[in-house]
């Protein structure tokens, strides 16, 4: 018979951070509130989630790496908002922040979550931040949770 791991939406008492971008504020705020209220219900207590504010996207990665090399956080979740605009620096950006997080992770060995929405319109961002297609604040939670239990249930 085959052995299968999984994780849970189990917040348990471990302790989760948060890197949110302050550019384009009026998306990021939306996915914190996401994400805040993805641990609230599923029972993580506040004093267990810890926000970080970074002025952007591109800073996310460097602080997310320090949370999860400081060893006290199970996950890390990263949040922020890419909105193409009428130069490279979207694809720049983009790019950079998607390398970091999948580094910071690599390195640490802890899970580093990416909510960091790239997008090509406000609208998009829009509905993605709360509106039609859900908000990735909250999905990016869920993973963080999912992903501490499994690594947890790893270790055992």
């Amino acid at each position: 018979m085959r052995k299968e791991i999984i994780g849970n939406l189990n917040p348990g008492d471990r302790r989760f951070a948060l890197v949110v971008g302050r550019f384009n504020d009026f998306i990021t705020r939306r996915l914190e509130e996401g994400a805040l209220d993805c641990f609230a219900r599923h029972g993580a207590p506040e004093g267990n989630i810890t926000v970080v504010r970074v002025p952007g996207s591109f800073e996310i990665p460097l602080t997310a790496a320090k949370l999860a090399r400081s060893g006290g956080y199970a996950a890390v979740v990263c949040l922020g908002a890419i909105i193409r605009g009428s130069t490279p620096h979207f694809d720049l950006v983009a790019a950079e922040a998607a390398k970091g997080v999948a580094q910071a992770g690599f390195s640490s060995g802890v899970p580093v979550i990416f909510g960091i929405l790239t997008t090509d319109t406000i609208e998009q961002a829009v509905e993605r931040a709360g509106t039609k297609a859900g908000n990735r604040g909250w999905d990016a939670a869920m993973s963080a949770m999912e992903m501490a239990d499994l690594f947890a249930a790893l270790e055992q």
